[in-house]
């Protein structure tokens, strides 16, 4: 006999997390973390005892009250630390500082531009107390290159774009070097004299890179760059370009796994490259399977290594060190314990755990992620991951196909809280690694050329009829989740094949692909020609324009039947609102049930956690009414959402 577990409260599950993201000082004395104040996630300072004895009362040193502060760093400078804030999630980050040693004082806005974006923001090697940031302040459609002092604030160009299918980033000293997009997919690297003059050092052919070459990292003596590369080999390895002679060195590659560079560009986390914090010098890389592997290339950093991983029977997630690289904070990716984060002091091998994020959730309650391979209907591998409700038997299961974004991305095992609360109701959730995903090399994810709304579409549908015929899942009870081309995913599943699918859950999916391309942001059109121009066609000509219609909800909208569940951030600047608006409108005069969730507050997915909270709240009561998991009792019927509204 097997029973069911206690419901987990969507609050538990989505609300702020108690401490999460701790980095280490330079000087080793201090951690720096996120919690919450007045709701929102906030930037919090503690010290830390010589010995990891104790640390002190932590100390709020930022004041965000309007959205929850996702990114921070140390400066070299022990008063200064830094952060990125968007407003309302329209993605256009500034930098603010925060004054340690004044912590009453306001944080200032380094990047006082209204409308600009500021990224990449590095410090610069040897040269203290001072950082570069691209900002599109002059125009929107072009980064510019500028210099800022973090102690007086004074922010200086240093090199200015020549279009907006260019990027730069500082070498050395004044040196600047400049990566250039071509209409062929070409990447370009030339250096760029203070004249202006631009000399080309390499071309790189970039096609087989739809989001990007990644990592780009310049080595410490200014004199080359870290690259991931496929060149001559299906995956990803990380190569060393001479920025004088444009010549290309293997630095490091693994037999069966792929550099885990682009899942992390997507995520905004770090670099899969591990590098001394003092010198910059290259410590390890990050491969990732089924599960992480990091390979040491410094012979100092493998028993540091070593003794971390012992820590913990998750992976090793992000890390931070002090100067000496002797002290280190680091978090463990886990499938049922988010983030457990511990400092440990290498000199005396004394280690502390300083917090679990959720130390209300208790892991034995949550369900085991577990890897599978699916063989889709022309024999390709599908990596793929299950996760199955505990204590019942996993026969004839409701399924929710859970599609990751991009589509260039993945998904990997670890703690996600949308599949744990799907478990916990009693759904089987399936995560497919689709043709067109990351990590798997160039061949898999060039398989989805041409082929969305195709043989990418045809992939979930195999996975579907995988988890029928292994005896999980109930045909009849199968809805499919996702967002961004997730929520793409989850409108053709409605209106290509709306016979496979009970029910569908849209969070900012893209219901028409010609109008998608054509609104997104300016400065991102550049970016397009190797993944969304390559992959789907260029709306500009008719033929293609007419193909990319053929393959978008908006135009079978008539075939769908099931019930829809379609969120909206009202500020998104990627999936414009017009998506899920066309899309409502249409289904309802065609009389198909459509729940429409709209947050004001939000962009392209959702940050502040009442938007969270409410979401997942409807998204539980939805799946209850259409598929027959359980739903808590504190959940209702029509939850108005706290920044936008419910219809």
């Amino acid at each position: 006999m097997t029973t069911a577990p206690d419901l987990i409260a969507i609050d538990d599950l989505f609300g702020p997390p108690a401490e999460v993201g701790a980095r280490i000082s330079p000087e080793g004395n201090r951690i720096a973390f996120l919690a919450p104040w007045r709701n929102r996630l906030n930037v919090w300072v503690q010290d830390i005892a010589p010995d990891l004895s104790a640390v002190g009362d932590a100390r709020c040193v930022s004041a965000d009250e309007t959205r929850s502060v996702m990114n921070f760093q140390w400066t070299d400078d022990p008063r200064w630390l830094l952060y990125l804030q968007d407003s309302g999630g329209d993605e256009n980050h500034h930098v603010f500082r925060v004054d340690l040693d004044d912590p009453r004082s306001p944080a200032v806005d380094l990047t006082p531009f209204p409308g600009a974006r500021a990224i990449e923001l590095l410090p610069v090697h040897g040269s203290a107390g001072s950082y570069t940031v691209m900002l599109n302040a002059r125009n929107p459609a072009e980064f510019d290159l500028h210099r800022i002092d973090i102690a007086t604030g004074e922010i200086t160009m240093i090199g200015r774009s020549a279009g907006t299918d260019r990027l730069l980033m500082l070498a050395k000293g004044d040196t600047v070097v400049e990566q250039e997009m071509t209409d062929d997919g070409n990447l370009v690297l030339s250096r760029v004299a203070p004249s202006g003059t631009r000399n080309p050092i390499v071309s790189i052919d970039a096609t087989d890179y739809p989001v990007g070459i990644t990592p780009t990292q310049m080595t410490p003596d200014g004199g080359g760059l870290w690259m991931g590369s496929t060149r001559g080999r299906d995956l990803t390895h990380l190569v060393r370009v001479d920025l004088r002679t444009g010549e290309e060195t293997v630095v490091d590659s693994h037999p069966t796994l792929e550099l885990d560079a682009v899942r992390r560009a997507v995520e905004q986390t770090s670099s899969p490259l591990i590098c001394d914090a003092e010198t910059g010098d290259l410590l390890g890389v990050r491969y990732l399977g089924e599960r992480q592997e990091i390979r040491v290339l410094d012979p100092r950093f493998e028993e540091i290594l070593a003794a971390l991983e012992q820590l913990s029977d998750g992976d090793v997630g992000e890390l931070s060190s002090d100067r000496s690289g002797l002290r280190w904070t680091v978090s463990f990716v886990h499938d049922r314990d988010p983030a457990v984060t511990f400092v440990y002091d290498h000199t005396t091998g004394a280690s502390r755990q300083l917090f679990r994020p959720y130390p209300h959730l208790e892991p034995t309650a949550m369900a085991p992620m577990e890897p599978v391979t699916i063989e889709a209907r022309d024999g390709r591998a599908l990596p793929s991951f299950l996760t199955l409700p505990l204590g019942v038997d996993p026969t004839a299961l409701p399924l929710v196909l859970f599609v990751h974004g991009g589509p260039w991305y993945r998904d990997s095992w670890g703690f996600d809280p949308a599949v744990q609360m799907l478990a916990n109701r009693g759904y089987a959730v399936l995560q497919v690694n689709f043709r067109g995903s990351t990590g798997y090399g160039k061949a898999h994810t060039n398989a989805a050329v041409g082929e969305f709304a195709g043989a990418m579409h045809d992939d979930l549908v195999d996975a579907v009829d995988w988890a029928v015929q292994q005896g999980y899942a109930d045909r009849e009870r199968v809805a499919i989740m996702g967002g961004s081309y997730g929520g793409y995913a989850a409108l053709v599943g409605a209106t290509f094949t709306p016979d496979v699918f009970t029910a569908a859950v849209d969070l900012v999916g893209i219901s028409d692909l010609a109008n998608f391309m054509r609104t997104q942001p300016s400065f991102l059109r550049a970016s397009l020609v190797n993944n969304w121009y390559r992959f789907v066609g260029d709306p500009s000509d008719p033929a293609q324009e007419a193909d990319m219609l053929a393959r978008s909800p908006i135009s079978r909208l008539d075939a769908s039947t099931a019930p829809l569940l379609i969120a909206q951030g009202a500020n998104d600047p990627r999936v414009t609102r017009a998506e899920s608006d066309n899309v409502v409108a249409t289904l309802r005069s065609c009389g198909v049930d459509v729940d429409y969730l709209v947050f004001d507050d939000e962009g392209h997915g959702f940050v502040n956690p009442e938007n969270t909270i409410a979401f997942y709240r409807e998204v539980e009561r939805f799946l209850a009414e259409h598929l027959g998991g359980r739903e808590h009792s504190a959940s209702s019927s029509a939850v108005q959402a706290p920044n936008g509204s419910l219809s």
